[in-house]
């Protein structure tokens, strides 16, 4: 039913407002454990039904039934109460009194209240179906709505057995807000008690990430009507209203912690929270309060827990609509700085990477929140997965926590919050015609691309019957599934097995080996021969895409297996990838490829073993003695002309994308060899691609990360970052070092700007550098790090500097004192551009000053 409101019934509303606000309004929000305050614009709070105020144990009034009848549109008088409820069947509710008596309405009517100051409102709702001998409280059916918003349609509570309360948040533009009841046809309406409280204009801002990939920014939250679907102190006991600033609840985890046995409980005092106040982010006590930071989960065990461990929360939702969450975060378990690094995910999509919060407050103990939002088409059973978990770009951290969560629901395209019925009553949902259609369209469409791949596929593997010999006598071998005999070696290598078949154990069928020097398909019970069955005392390694074993062929050759692990972050299209360029590169300083197993959807990649295993195990963190400098610089000269013979001595070029010394290994006579091709990109007559950013924290390109245009400048980078690691001898990323000091290459940077780099070389070596070579070295990798990519040198160049300081270096006997007169003018630009030569000048005439320590976590995928 539709009301019209003159100027005068406006003017007595503005009357009634200066009447009720004052004698209403709860004073402002102002205890000492939360050191905030305030005083609501807007605070209008009804015990329906009620004939005497009800103060509430948080000190909250809520005005009689008489005292706000002037603001209802009706004239009927419909009270019911009761002397108490039985709790035998209840939960306890410290709004419980509010429970007591409601106001019945048999047609539609409408609460009308003036606001002075338009903004965000709380909306909050109490229903609980009173007995009653005249009405049935428990049939009725009836819909709620704003004058744009519907809140509830045809809702009934029909549970004698609970107490029902809603919450909301709507942004209001008018000085006039309409709450509306509406019964079903021959049905009623009821409410036991509203609360219209404004909401601080710090709470929620327009903007959120939205959860769908790619990661982005959603816009537009203040058009959404919002309501609280959950509100959870992670790690902590329920908060009544009393308890917070805005008079919220806020939940134990318990009910949603869906693996308490990984996770455990931590506790500081309120008074140790510190609430920021930057120009770049405010959290204050009204976001949420200090008990919701003081609490968190931590890991059970960040030692011992596998690495694709994590934190994990579930709540059950609602299909087909959007979700915002706010996550927050306070680390009140580290002893000190850069210790927590974790990724935070939303139903299984990676949300942030690495959230450092060291960086993002500049303090422990510090109140941060972030706002996500989940889009329906990411909800597809019903339920919304919150987790945190370990990153692996620290490898000596593992943990992570979280403090609190609030999941509310966005309001539909019928404006919405219960169905596609809009305040009009016309339906906005999908149309059930429209639906059948598109489901027959997708079902046609669907069945003419399988009718078409399955036609691809038969044409291909007629085309390459040939190549599987005992396979050739049957005409129609070609129809066979891909996993069958022949496998990927037929249809991609066109390897031809000159030998018959022979029978193994388990009645796998394995192929002789193919001619020497093909790159061979292996079955995977030859795999697990040659490893034990995967021996866990046999594994070299543990990297992005799986674990790397030592095996022994049945031609007693040795060789590295590299096995795809199920629970990795990459998959078939690395397999691929590096199948696909060590299948196509041969040279002295790259990995060989052995062969290769897809079977049973297994993804394993068999290398030459190169016994000496990564470089960066003889630089530290290990027992190998260490390596001369001159040594050192031969293994970087190897790595150079591997990545140079990528760079140009290719068909096309080809860009590693995750150069660093775990992927440089060294054999037996530590000759480097460059490894891990899963990242590579191959680049076809261009200077740069545009492609994801991904890589490995610390030697990341941070131009290629700012604007994701991929180019050879970014291996170079990467190579600068080696440089100095071999000249250092420490992680490129250390946690437990001071903040300035955590990433190697802004380091390093800062210390060869103030003429200081040489107290940071690997003491081990320091005394027999001669100071030339050192000089040459050291400038070109300064050169190397130039923020902008144009300003690096080529591969081409660093490899013949790093010759220019390897001759150097053994040219002319050196010692500890001759090193002086370098240290005192190491920050000095004395590598000339030498044109007999073709190598570029690499004096560093731009050194970043910003630290790029913690710049490399949005939109970063690591490896």
């Amino acid at each position: 039913m539709k009301h019209s409101y003159n100027f005068f019934s406006l003017f007595i509303l503005l009357l009634l407002h200066l009447f009720f606000i004052p004698s209403t309004c709860v004073n402002s929000i102002n205890d000492s454990d939360f050191g905030s305050s305030f005083t609501p614009s807007v605070n209008y709070l009804i015990d329906c039904g009620s004939s005497l105020k009800t103060q509430l144990r948080d000190g909250r009034i809520f005005k009689s039934d008489p005292d706000t009848t002037s603001f209802l549109s009706t004239t009927e008088d419909i009270q019911i109460s009761v002397d108490s409820i039985n709790l035998a069947n209840l939960s306890y509710s410290p709004a419980l009194p509010l429970y007591e008596t409601a106001r019945v309405f048999t047609e539609d009517t409408t609460y009308s209240f003036y606001i002075p100051k338009p903004g965000r409102l709380w909306i909050r709702l109490y229903f609980f179906p009173l007995p009653n001998p005249s009405y049935n409280l428990s049939s009725f059916v009836f819909s709620v709505h704003t004058d744009r918003f519907v809140l509830l349609h045809e809702f009934s509570q029909s549970n004698n057995d609970s107490l029902v309360f809603k919450e909301y948040l709507l942004n209001v533009s008018d000085h006039r807000f309409s709450l509306k009841f509406k019964p079903r046809k021959s049905s009623s309406a009821f409410i036991n008690a509203i609360e219209i409280v404004s909401a601080p204009d710090i709470l929620l801002s327009d903007s959120a990430i939205q959860v769908s990939p790619p990661l982005g920014k959603f816009n537009g939250l203040m058009n959404s009507a919002l309501q609280v679907s959950y509100r959870i102190n992670v790690g902590g006991p329920t908060i009544t209203p009393g308890n917070d600033t805005l008079s919220r609840t806020w939940e134990s985890d318990d009910p949603y912690n869906i693996f308490p046995q990984g996770s455990k409980s931590v506790s500081v005092s309120n008074k140790r929270i510190i609430y920021p106040q930057t120009s770049d982010f405010i959290v204050t006590p009204l976001i949420a309060p200090s008990p919701i930071y003081a609490t968190c989960v931590e890991m059970e065990d960040p030692q011992v827990m596998q690495p694709n461990f994590n934190l994990s929360w579930m709540v059950n939702v609602e299909k087909k609509y959007s979700y915002l969450i706010r996550m927050h975060f306070c680390d009140i378990v580290s002893r000190r700085l850069d210790q927590l690094y974790f990724n935070v995910y939303i139903n299984g999509i990676e949300s942030v990477s690495a959230l450092d919060l060291s960086y993002e407050t500049k303090a422990l103990a510090t109140a941060y929140y972030m706002d996500f939002m989940i889009g329906s088409s990411n909800i597809t059973n019903g339920s919304i997965l919150i987790q945190v978990g370990p990153t692996n770009h620290k490898q000596d951290i593992s943990n992570a926590i979280l403090n609190g969560i609030e999941v509310m629901k966005m309001s539909n395209s019928a404006d919405s919050l219960d169905g596609f019925f809009s305040v009009d009553g016309e339906y906005k949902g999908p149309n059930l015609r429209t639906k059948l259609m598109k489901l027959v369209a997708i079902i046609g469409f669907s069945l003419a691309v399988i009718s078409l791949l399955l036609l691809g596929v038969m044409y291909v593997r007629w085309l390459r019957r040939p190549l599987c010999r005992e396979e050739s006598r049957n005409f129609f071998s070609w129809l066979l599934p891909l996993h069958s005999k022949c496998n990927i070696s037929c249809s991609i290598y066109s390897n031809k097995y000159d030998s018959p078949k022979s029978k193994h154990a388990g009645g796998h069928s394995i192929h002789h080996s193919p001619r020497r020097g093909s790159k061979r398909f292996f079955h995977f019970i030859e795999l697990q021969r040659a490893t034990g069955n995967f021996d866990e005392k046999k594994v070299l390694g543990v990297g992005g895409f799986g674990k790397v074993y030592l095996g022994t062929l049945d031609d007693g050759r040795r060789v590295a297996i590299k096995r795809g692990s199920g629970s990795s972050g990459q998959g078939m299209n690395e397999f691929i990838t590096e199948l696909n360029m060590l299948s196509k590169l041969r040279h002295r300083h790259l990995v060989s490829l052995v062969g290769f197993c897809d079977e049973n959807s297994e993804m394993v990649l068999v290398y030459d073993y190169v016994s000496n295993g990564p470089f960066r195990s003889h630089l530290y963190g290990s027992n190998f003695s260490p390596l001369s400098w001159e040594k050192r610089l031969e293994i970087c000269i190897g790595a150079a002309r591997g990545l140079h013979y990528l760079h140009t001595g290719a068909s096309q070029s080809i860009i590693h994308r995750d150069v660093k010394t775990t992927n440089i290994l060294l054999d037996e006579n530590y000759v480097a060899k460059v490894a891990d091709f899963g990242l590579s990109k191959t680049i076809h007559d261009k200077a740069q691609i545009s492609t994801a950013v991904k890589g490995s924290f610390g030697y990341l390109d941070p131009q290629y990360f700012k604007s994701q245009q991929l180019t050879q400048k970014s291996d170079v980078y990467s190579f600068g970052v080696v440089l100095f690691e071999v000249l250092c001898a420490r992680p490129v990323i250390c946690s437990t070092l001071p903040m300035e000091q955590a990433n190697l290459a802004d380091w390093v940077m800062k210390q060869h700007k103030f003429g200081m780099l040489h107290k940071a070389i690997d003491p081990r070596i320091a005394n027999n550098i001669n100071p030339e070579s050192y000089k040459v070295f050291v400038q070109l990798g300064v050169k190397c790090l130039s923020e902008l990519s144009v300003d690096r040198p080529s591969m081409g160049d660093v490899l013949w500097n790093l010759e220019h300081a390897y001759q150097l270096q053994i040219a002319s006997p050196h010692d500890g004192n001759s090193l002086s007169n370098a240290f005192q003018n190491e920050n000095e630009s004395d590598i000339n551009n030498d044109n007999s030569h073709g190598v570029a000048s690499v004096v560093p005439d731009r050194i970043g000053s910003d630290s790029l320590v913690f710049s490399q976590m949005d939109n970063f995928q690591g490896r």
